[in-house]
């Protein structure tokens, strides 16, 4: 499968950050960069959270916890949906940046752990590796590496070698679409007179997602704690 590395810095470089730059920048902030959107204000002070049912649903998290990714994450389903594109790629982009309200950093591995319990291996398997697929185009399938990551990693930035080596894995393996057409659908930049419900996909949740009968958090799973965190991001300990 043709695969082209991660292009060089555009004839505008001059436009965007060194890698260098940005490593710079990290002195001068108060927060990390990786901390989930649940964990620190934008501005001001963090809000107080309203408190979730007592048994939780994917639903209620996209309406209570959700709220800082959930319409990239609707505008990147609707896109898959209105392509005609399976429901298992539509439910992997619904799902793909929720985990970010958690934490940043690798957040597809975080995301795809997150969801595991509840999805198709190849959900998880588009979750995962959409994070990595992102840093390298595949103009075959409509994706080209967006100028965003030129502002935030800087103009010359390389993968790490984990990026790289995974990268390698992924475009040889039999499920290389399912997390590559997430990237096509993850734009920056949606037509605005679109505003796509989250009951858009509430068929799709219901025939997709295993909901836990005890909720989300409280049902015992290997990643029950990853949603009380979630659910109670001001507990102390």
């Amino acid at each position: 499968m043709a695969q082209t590395a991660a292009p060089a810095a555009p004839a505008t470089a001059a436009a965007f950050p060194s890698a260098a730059d940005i490593e710079a920048q990290v002195v001068t902030r108060k927060t990390r960069r990786g901390a989930g959107n649940l964990f620190f204000a934008q501005t001001g002070t963090v809000p107080h959270l309203a408190p979730l049912p007592e048994r939780p649903t994917l639903v209620d998290y996209f309406k209570l916890r959700f709220m800082a990714t959930s319409n990239h994450c609707l505008q990147s389903a609707n896109r898959a949906l209105s392509k005609g594109m399976s429901e298992e790629i539509v439910l992997a982009c619904l799902l793909h940046d929720t985990a970010q309200d958690l934490i940043k950093v690798d957040h597809g591995w975080w995301g795809a752990q997150l969801y595991e319990p509840y999805v198709s291996a190849k959900v998880s398997f588009a979750i995962r590796y959409h994070q990595v697929l992102r840093f390298y185009e595949d103009q075959e399938h409509g994706y080209e590496y967006p100028d965003l990551y030129r502002r935030l990693f800087g103009h010359d930035y390389r993968p790490e070698p984990y990026i790289e080596r995974t990268d390698q894995m992924v475009r040889n393996h039999k499920w290389y679409l399912a997390p590559r057409l997430v990237t096509v659908n993850d734009l920056y930049a949606f037509d605005p007179r679109v505003q796509p419900q989250l009951e858009h996909f509430t068929d799709i949740i219901g025939r997709h997602f295993k909901q836990p009968k005890d909720g989300l958090g409280f049902d015992g799973s290997p990643t029950a704690h990853m949603w009380r965190s979630l659910a109670m991001p001001d507990h102390p300990l």
